[in-house]
């Protein structure tokens, strides 16, 4: 099967496509793109991947499901394209950010260029039904993603991985930490930020931990 995906990770998920699993999620995500709205845009399932090359990656922010509202997703996790408002979540990454760090507030919440850093903005399900949060989990997707993080996890060294969220700390369960950074906590979402999102220093405990390994820091 033919899949337009990054070549560096066409090569380390190339088993991936060929298993029955993807088969049927490739032909249920291309007939509700015939039938349905569906959010990202086809062309921007795999912009994560594009975006950050395997050997690129210096540090994976896992995230749930794409956007559902109307020219929010883009195929990257918690980011939006520059035209349209943050939603609260990201919101709140960039307050702390700012509390972190002293970085500015930005203007736009298109984080592309984290993305083009080795930021992996990953979201366990890439696709979804306009307007209804979930609706393409459970579907096959998230068997891939945690493909990808497992490929991470063996076959690189000295990543950080950022995990917000009782989902997303559930894939702690197949990363070395004697090999890897993982940082937890609550999601950034309005509804648990204040029970240990702010304060969790996150963004400057990725850059101590890679400059410790003569890794070139993000510029969040």
């Amino acid at each position: 099967m033919d899949v337009k995906i990054e070549e560096s990770w066409k090569e380390q998920l190339k088993d991936e496509f060929e298993k029955d699993y993807f088969i049927r999620l490739t032909d249920f995500v291309r007939n509700e793109y015939r039938t349905k709205q569906i959010f990202p845009p086809a062309k921007l399932i795999f912009n994560a991947f594009d975006h950050t090359p395997f050997n690129k990656v210096k540090v994976v922010i896992l995230g749930q499901d794409p956007y559902h509202n109307d020219g929010q997703a883009h195929g990257l996790s918690f980011s939006v394209p520059d035209s349209i408002p943050a939603p609260p979540s990201l919101v709140n990454i960039f307050k702390e950010i700012n509390r972190d760090m002293g970085i500015p507030i930005p203007r736009s919440g298109n984080l592309t260029r984290w993305a083009n850093q080795g930021v992996l903005l990953l979201n366990a399900t890439l696709t979804v039904q306009a307007h209804m949060a979930g609706s393409h989990q459970r579907k096959g997707w998230e068997e891939f993603t945690d493909a990808a993080i497992h490929k991470l996890a063996e076959g690189r060294q000295n990543l950080v991985f950022i995990l917000w969220g009782s989902y997303a700390q559930k894939k702690a369960a197949f990363i070395d930490t004697s090999r890897h950074l993982v940082l937890r906590s609550v999601h950034p979402s309005p509804l648990s930020a204040h029970n240990g999102f702010f304060g969790n220093n996150h963004f400057s405990e990725t850059n101590k931990y890679l400059i410790s390994k003569s890794i070139e820091p993000i510029e969040w």
